[in-house]
């Protein structure tokens, strides 16, 4: 008969990551607020007031703060990742689904990110001249997030034993969440008037 191994449970002290994996964690969590600052910034200054965006602007205005709160608690996500004592109102579980959703979301998005560049190589769609420097950069911006939130999920579910059950639910929360930002989420913005129907 198998006996299944005790697994730590919130508030207790369990083995801490490796400085690496704290190093990355950290950066893992700048990264999450300085994108999140760039949402902010774009608001505090009406970036998208004026000109070809300006009819867009009331539906940009509730994506972006939609997305820095996203990305505020990828930050979040991060930080307990690495934590020494998990607070007591979240179970491992929890934070393993977060952990793994947050990897996999942004695994999914730089995947098909490079999809579309390839295509756009091979002019299957699209054409090698669209693609620039800072597209370039912004797609090497995602990779390294992702990878960053590998390392962060490897580690965790490492140290707090790995169940398939959390890990295969956060997996599966990237689709719903991608599909939830760039197409239910504009559809109902549409729907109640703050983008234009086109």
């Amino acid at each position: 008969m198998m006996i299944e191994a005790a697994r730590p449970t919130a508030g207790l002290r369990v083995q801490g990551p490796g400085r690496a994996v704290t190093v990355v964690g950290i950066l893992v969590a700048l990264w999450c607020v300085g994108f999140a600052a760039v949402n902010v910034a774009f608001e505090l200054t009406g970036r998208f007031d004026d000109g070809d965006l300006a009819e867009y602007s009331s539906g940009l205005t509730v994506m972006n703060w939609f997305v820095v709160g996203l990305k505020l608690l990828g930050a979040a996500v991060a930080v307990l990742s690495i934590a020494r004592r998990p607070p007591r109102q979240m179970s491992t579980d929890a934070l393993t689904v977060l952990v793994w959703g947050a990897f996999a979301t942004l695994a999914v998005y730089a995947l098909g990110s490079l999809v579309q560049a390839a295509g756009m190589v091979l002019e299957v769609r699209g054409s090698a001249d669209q693609i620039d420097v800072l597209g370039v950069v912004y797609l090497l911006f995602f990779l390294a997030a992702a990878t960053g939130y590998g390392v962060l999920a490897l580690s965790y579910t490492g140290r707090h034993g790995l169940r398939k059950g959390p890990v295969a639910l956060g997996v599966l929360v990237a689709p719903v969440l991608l599909a939830g930002i760039m197409l239910a989420a504009p559809a109902a913005l549409t729907l109640m008037g703050l983008l234009p129907a086109t």
